[in-house]
Protein backbone atom coordinates (compact mmCIF):
# COMPACT_ATOMS: atom_id res chain seq x y z
CA UNK A 1 0.00 0.00 0.00
CA UNK A 2 1.66 3.43 -0.89
CA UNK A 3 1.15 6.42 1.13
CA UNK A 4 -1.30 8.89 0.25
CA UNK A 5 0.75 11.57 -1.28
CA UNK A 6 2.79 8.90 -3.50
CA UNK A 7 -0.96 6.83 -5.28
CA UNK A 8 -1.07 9.36 -8.02
CA UNK A 9 2.62 9.28 -8.13
CA UNK A 10 3.48 8.50 -12.25
CA UNK A 11 6.67 6.72 -13.07
CA UNK A 12 6.35 6.89 -16.57
CA UNK A 13 6.15 10.97 -16.05
CA UNK A 14 8.87 10.94 -14.39
CA UNK A 15 10.90 8.79 -17.05
CA UNK A 16 9.58 11.15 -19.51
CA UNK A 17 10.94 14.46 -17.78
CA UNK A 18 14.21 12.47 -17.19
CA UNK A 19 14.50 11.52 -20.52
CA UNK A 20 13.94 15.09 -21.98
CA UNK A 21 17.06 16.46 -19.89
CA UNK A 22 18.98 14.24 -20.25
CA UNK A 23 18.58 14.78 -24.23
CA UNK A 24 18.99 19.00 -23.44
CA UNK A 25 21.76 17.91 -21.32
CA UNK A 26 23.41 16.09 -24.02
CA UNK A 27 22.86 18.32 -26.94
CA UNK A 28 23.77 21.54 -24.96
CA UNK A 29 27.05 19.56 -24.22
CA UNK A 30 27.67 18.72 -27.83
CA UNK A 31 26.97 22.35 -29.51
CA UNK A 32 29.24 23.64 -26.83
CA UNK A 33 32.08 25.59 -28.81
CA UNK A 34 30.71 25.59 -31.41
CA UNK A 35 28.81 28.37 -33.46
CA UNK A 36 25.85 26.87 -32.95
CA UNK A 37 25.92 28.37 -29.51
CA UNK A 38 26.21 32.21 -31.16
CA UNK A 39 22.91 30.93 -33.17
CA UNK A 40 21.45 30.02 -30.73
CA UNK A 41 21.88 32.82 -28.86
CA UNK A 42 20.18 34.88 -31.96
CA UNK A 43 16.91 32.57 -31.44
CA UNK A 44 17.42 33.55 -27.50
CA UNK A 45 17.18 37.34 -28.43
CA UNK A 46 14.24 36.83 -30.83
CA UNK A 47 11.90 34.77 -28.64
CA UNK A 48 12.47 37.34 -26.00
CA UNK A 49 11.59 40.15 -28.58
CA UNK A 50 8.23 38.33 -29.91
CA UNK A 51 7.32 37.82 -25.93
CA UNK A 52 7.95 41.79 -25.07
CA UNK A 53 5.90 42.96 -28.55
CA UNK A 54 2.97 40.27 -27.66
CA UNK A 55 3.32 41.61 -23.89
CA UNK A 56 3.58 45.38 -24.72
CA UNK A 57 0.87 45.49 -27.80
CA UNK A 58 3.45 46.00 -30.50
CA UNK A 59 1.13 45.08 -32.98
CA UNK A 60 3.63 45.64 -36.37
CA UNK A 61 6.66 44.28 -34.42
CA UNK A 62 4.72 41.28 -33.20
CA UNK A 63 3.53 40.39 -36.98
CA UNK A 64 7.18 41.02 -38.40
CA UNK A 65 8.36 38.75 -35.42
CA UNK A 66 5.81 36.19 -36.38
CA UNK A 67 6.59 36.13 -40.01
CA UNK A 68 10.73 36.15 -39.14
CA UNK A 69 9.99 32.71 -37.44
CA UNK A 70 7.50 31.41 -40.03
CA UNK A 71 11.20 32.13 -42.54
CA UNK A 72 13.70 30.47 -39.42
CA UNK A 73 11.68 27.46 -39.26
CA UNK A 74 11.89 26.81 -43.14
CA UNK A 75 15.66 27.74 -43.05
CA UNK A 76 16.35 25.80 -39.47
CA UNK A 77 17.54 22.70 -41.50
CA UNK A 78 19.73 24.78 -43.95
CA UNK A 79 21.30 27.26 -41.29
CA UNK A 80 22.17 23.89 -38.80
CA UNK A 81 23.31 21.83 -41.90
CA UNK A 82 26.50 20.92 -40.35
CA UNK A 83 25.51 20.35 -36.40
CA UNK A 84 22.97 18.08 -37.48
CA UNK A 85 24.93 15.68 -39.99
CA UNK A 86 27.63 15.89 -37.09
CA UNK A 87 24.46 14.78 -34.60
CA UNK A 88 23.47 12.03 -37.05
CA UNK A 89 27.28 10.79 -37.14
CA UNK A 90 27.46 10.72 -33.60
CA UNK A 91 24.79 8.91 -32.86
CA UNK A 92 25.71 6.35 -35.71
CA UNK A 93 28.96 5.83 -33.72
CA UNK A 94 27.01 5.34 -30.62
CA UNK A 95 26.70 2.25 -28.51
CA UNK A 96 23.52 1.96 -29.97
CA UNK A 97 24.67 1.18 -32.91
CA UNK A 98 28.38 -0.17 -32.68
CA UNK A 99 30.32 -0.66 -35.55
CA UNK A 100 31.59 -3.53 -37.18
CA UNK A 101 35.25 -2.69 -37.26
CA UNK A 102 38.65 -4.76 -37.27
CA UNK A 103 40.73 -4.26 -34.44
CA UNK A 104 44.70 -4.19 -35.57
CA UNK A 105 46.87 -6.39 -33.03
CA UNK A 106 49.28 -4.69 -30.81
CA UNK A 107 52.08 -5.28 -32.94
CA UNK A 108 50.54 -3.92 -36.44
CA UNK A 109 49.13 -0.53 -34.09
CA UNK A 110 52.38 -0.32 -33.15
CA UNK A 111 54.32 -0.50 -36.23
CA UNK A 112 51.62 1.39 -37.77
CA UNK A 113 52.11 4.55 -35.14
CA UNK A 114 56.00 4.01 -35.30
CA UNK A 115 55.95 4.54 -38.84
CA UNK A 116 53.75 7.53 -38.92
CA UNK A 117 55.82 9.26 -36.19
CA UNK A 118 59.15 8.30 -38.29
CA UNK A 119 57.60 10.12 -41.61
CA UNK A 120 56.79 12.90 -39.61
CA UNK A 121 59.86 13.48 -37.78
CA UNK A 122 61.66 13.30 -41.44
CA UNK A 123 58.63 15.85 -43.26
CA UNK A 124 59.56 18.09 -39.97
CA UNK A 125 62.65 18.59 -39.96
CA UNK A 126 62.55 19.12 -43.85
CA UNK A 127 59.24 21.36 -43.45
CA UNK A 128 58.01 19.42 -46.34
CA UNK A 129 53.61 19.92 -45.79
CA UNK A 130 51.86 16.95 -45.35
CA UNK A 131 48.54 15.69 -44.34
CA UNK A 132 47.70 12.23 -42.94
CA UNK A 133 43.84 11.29 -42.57
CA UNK A 134 43.60 8.34 -40.09
CA UNK A 135 40.35 6.52 -40.28
CA UNK A 136 38.97 5.26 -37.41
CA UNK A 137 35.16 3.66 -36.80
CA UNK A 138 33.53 6.47 -39.34
CA UNK A 139 34.78 5.36 -42.74
CA UNK A 140 35.89 8.43 -45.10
CA UNK A 141 35.16 6.66 -48.39
CA UNK A 142 33.52 10.04 -49.95
CA UNK A 143 37.22 11.67 -49.42
CA UNK A 144 38.78 8.53 -50.69
CA UNK A 145 37.12 8.87 -53.84
CA UNK A 146 38.12 12.29 -54.77
CA UNK A 147 41.90 10.99 -54.72
CA UNK A 148 44.09 8.25 -56.29
CA UNK A 149 43.29 5.05 -55.43
CA UNK A 150 47.02 3.03 -54.07
CA UNK A 151 46.21 0.57 -51.21
CA UNK A 152 50.08 0.59 -50.03
CA UNK A 153 51.34 -0.60 -46.57
CA UNK A 154 51.93 1.78 -44.24
CA UNK A 155 55.97 2.76 -44.11
CA UNK A 156 57.67 6.19 -43.19
CA UNK A 157 58.99 5.90 -46.64
CA UNK A 158 56.15 5.38 -48.46
CA UNK A 159 54.63 8.52 -46.56
CA UNK A 160 57.83 10.84 -47.18
CA UNK A 161 58.21 9.97 -50.63
CA UNK A 162 54.40 10.95 -51.57
CA UNK A 163 54.70 14.48 -50.19
CA UNK A 164 57.77 15.24 -52.00
CA UNK A 165 57.03 18.77 -53.40
CA UNK A 166 56.11 18.56 -57.34
CA UNK A 167 55.56 14.66 -57.02
CA UNK A 168 51.88 13.74 -58.86
CA UNK A 169 50.55 13.36 -55.57
CA UNK A 170 52.07 15.09 -52.91
CA UNK A 171 49.30 17.72 -53.07
CA UNK A 172 46.21 17.26 -50.96
CA UNK A 173 46.01 14.67 -48.23
CA UNK A 174 47.06 10.29 -47.10
CA UNK A 175 43.77 8.28 -46.07
CA UNK A 176 44.95 5.54 -43.83
CA UNK A 177 42.91 2.98 -43.42
CA UNK A 178 44.19 -0.05 -40.47
CA UNK A 179 47.90 -0.64 -41.78
CA UNK A 180 47.16 0.61 -45.42
CA UNK A 181 47.78 3.74 -47.98
CA UNK A 182 44.36 3.56 -49.29
CA UNK A 183 44.20 6.97 -51.11
CA UNK A 184 46.90 9.79 -51.53
CA UNK A 185 46.08 13.56 -53.61
CA UNK A 186 42.52 13.48 -51.67
CA UNK A 187 40.28 16.57 -51.31
CA UNK A 188 38.76 17.53 -47.88
CA UNK A 189 35.91 19.52 -47.04
CA UNK A 190 37.10 22.68 -44.89
CA UNK A 191 36.12 23.74 -41.89
CA UNK A 192 33.49 26.77 -41.53
CA UNK A 193 35.24 27.81 -37.89
CA UNK A 194 35.69 31.72 -38.02
CA UNK A 195 37.60 31.70 -34.90
CA UNK A 196 40.79 29.47 -36.49
CA UNK A 197 43.83 31.96 -36.33
CA UNK A 198 44.61 33.77 -39.43
CA UNK A 199 47.98 32.21 -39.82
CA UNK A 200 46.35 28.50 -40.93
CA UNK A 201 46.22 27.69 -44.21
CA UNK A 202 43.78 25.59 -46.23
CA UNK A 203 46.16 22.22 -45.21
CA UNK A 204 45.05 22.99 -41.36
CA UNK A 205 41.56 24.08 -42.39
CA UNK A 206 41.07 20.94 -44.03
CA UNK A 207 41.97 18.90 -41.09
CA UNK A 208 39.93 20.48 -39.02
CA UNK A 209 37.06 20.19 -41.63
CA UNK A 210 37.66 15.91 -41.79
CA UNK A 211 37.51 15.87 -38.12
CA UNK A 212 34.14 17.78 -37.88
CA UNK A 213 32.48 14.99 -40.21
CA UNK A 214 33.66 12.09 -38.65
CA UNK A 215 36.10 10.49 -35.72
CA UNK A 216 39.12 10.42 -38.68
CA UNK A 217 42.54 11.66 -36.66
CA UNK A 218 44.36 14.31 -38.90
CA UNK A 219 48.15 14.88 -39.01
CA UNK A 220 49.42 17.90 -40.48
CA UNK A 221 52.86 18.98 -41.17
CA UNK A 222 53.62 22.99 -42.30
CA UNK A 223 55.00 23.75 -45.23
CA UNK A 224 55.89 27.22 -44.26
CA UNK A 225 57.15 26.40 -40.55
CA UNK A 226 57.01 22.46 -40.19
CA UNK A 227 55.52 22.91 -37.46
CA UNK A 228 52.85 19.27 -36.30
CA UNK A 229 49.62 20.10 -35.79
CA UNK A 230 47.11 17.17 -34.66
CA UNK A 231 42.85 17.51 -35.46
CA UNK A 232 40.66 15.41 -33.38
CA UNK A 233 36.59 16.00 -33.38
CA UNK A 234 37.22 19.28 -34.55
CA UNK A 235 39.58 20.95 -32.38
CA UNK A 236 43.50 21.40 -33.40
CA UNK A 237 46.18 20.77 -31.51
CA UNK A 238 48.96 22.73 -32.61
CA UNK A 239 53.18 22.21 -31.58
CA UNK A 240 52.85 18.69 -31.30
CA UNK A 241 56.48 16.63 -31.48
CA UNK A 242 57.34 13.18 -32.61
CA UNK A 243 57.02 11.97 -28.55
CA UNK A 244 53.51 13.77 -28.04
CA UNK A 245 52.47 12.66 -31.30
CA UNK A 246 53.03 8.73 -30.67
CA UNK A 247 51.53 9.46 -27.13
CA UNK A 248 48.16 10.86 -28.86
CA UNK A 249 48.02 8.03 -31.15
CA UNK A 250 48.58 5.46 -29.10
CA UNK A 251 45.50 7.04 -27.27
CA UNK A 252 43.33 7.64 -29.76
CA UNK A 253 44.35 4.14 -31.91
CA UNK A 254 43.99 2.07 -28.69
CA UNK A 255 40.61 0.00 -29.05
CA UNK A 256 37.93 0.80 -26.57
CA UNK A 257 37.59 -1.68 -23.76
CA UNK A 258 34.52 -1.37 -21.98
CA UNK A 259 34.16 -3.08 -17.81
CA UNK A 260 30.37 -3.82 -18.59
CA UNK A 261 29.19 -7.44 -19.21
CA UNK A 262 26.58 -8.31 -21.12
CA UNK A 263 23.04 -9.67 -19.76
CA UNK A 264 24.11 -13.61 -20.21
CA UNK A 265 27.49 -13.16 -19.11
CA UNK A 266 26.05 -11.52 -15.75
CA UNK A 267 23.56 -14.79 -15.79
CA UNK A 268 26.18 -17.43 -16.31
CA UNK A 269 29.21 -15.79 -14.50
CA UNK A 270 27.73 -14.35 -11.22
Amino acid sequence: MLPPNLENFNFMALLDIVAVAFIIYRLTMFIKGTRAVQLLKGFGVLIIASYLSEALSLNTLSWLLKQAWTALIVALPIVFQPELRRTLEQLGRGKLFPAQIAVMADEDRSFLIGEIVRAVGVLMKNKIGALIIIERKTGVNDVIETGTWIDGKVSSEFLVNIFIPKTPLHDGAVVVRGDRVVAAACYLPLTDDPGLARELGTRHRAGIGITEQSDAVAVIVSEETGNLSMAVDGKLTRFLDETSLRSRLEELLQPKTTNSRSFWQWRSNP
